[in-house]
């Protein structure tokens, strides 16, 4: 399976005293890069999400919303907890004795204090592996949106190559006719620049030429990358980093192969090699 680093997931999960809220989103991005937005409650649930994504996705900027609403208010009778409200006027008249310029608890605080309302003490050790169940929910799907997506990402990039190997298959046999004729000229030319010459000599200096531009072990590298290409892409998994060095090295035989080419109709070829080749690059870049 090819995998895209874009996807995004999201799931819902009733639970003792409320709901837990789990989001995830991506980007790409060089490494892995987990951005967690989980509220104070569940705070202590960062390690084992970090250790859990880091088992199932190898690249991408990941943003994790973990959220818990309480249940308290959704049409039962709103009270607050009055042991918690003591303990609370009794920390700040202790902090305010010893610091007598620190501001008072603001009501807004006061109200944001946990377990404030009534009996919505979050506990953990029943929430925790909801959490992580939670996560884990979210995580197959975010796979399976990525996985998705990656497919599409690999059909354009089995397109680009389907009409690089054309390219290949057309301009290949034109090319023995094409230096040939080439030679011809060449010879001519150095006939008429040089009257008197060894023929054997002009034959070594046609040779010299015609092995410099002679393009067909560049054509042969570019046959053998894109065998690669379609190997990696059909053993799936992580492809991103090999496929964009691929990429590199089919970029490097295509301007050898516009360098060497003196006949019109290979130096075109070389074009559209280039341009299918960032075609490529551009949606490698998006895969994990």
């Amino acid at each position: 399976m090819i995998y895209s680093m874009t996807g995004y997931a999201a799931r819902t999960r009733s639970v003792k005293g409320g709901t837990l809220h789990f989001e995830l989103k991506s980007v790409n991005s060089r490494y892995l890069d987990v951005i967690f937005r989980v509220s104070d409650e569940l705070r202590v649930a960062e390690a084992a999400l970090r250790e859990l994504f880091a088992n199932r996705i190898s690249r991408g900027k990941i943003e994790c919303r973990v959220s818990f609403v309480s249940a308290a208010g959704g049409g039962q009778q709103v009270g607050l907890n009055n042991d918690v409200l003591e303990r609370l006027r009794s920390f700040d008249e202790q902090v305010r004795r010893s610091l007598p310029l620190a501001a008072p608890l603001s009501v807004s605080d006061v109200l944001r204090w946990p377990g404030i309302f009534g009996e919505d003490m979050i506990d953990l050790a029943t929430l925790m592996p909801s959490c992580l169940a939670l996560a884990a929910e979210s995580l197959d799907d975010f796979a399976a949106s990525r996985a998705r997506e990656g497919e599409k990402l690999a059909a354009v990039i089995r397109e680009r190559l389907a009409r690089m190997r054309l390219l290949v298959h057309e301009v290949a046999p034109r090319i023995p006719a094409a230096q040939a004729a080439f030679n011809d000229k060449l010879r001519q030319r150095l006939l008429d620049a040089v009257q008197v010459v060894d023929d054997e000599r002009i034959r070594q200096e046609v040779a010299v030429f015609a092995a410099r531009i002679d393009v067909a072990e560049e054509l042969a590298r570019l046959a053998t990358h894109l065998d690669e290409v379609e190997r990696v892409l059909a053993a799936g998994g992580a492809t991103g980093k090999r496929l964009d060095f691929l990429m590199q090295e089919l970029n490097r035989e295509a301007n050898t192969l516009g360098s060497k080419s003196l006949v019109a109709e290979v130096s075109q070829t070389a074009i559209e090699f280039k341009l299918l080749i960032e075609q490529m690059r551009e949606q490698v870049q998006n895969l994990e």
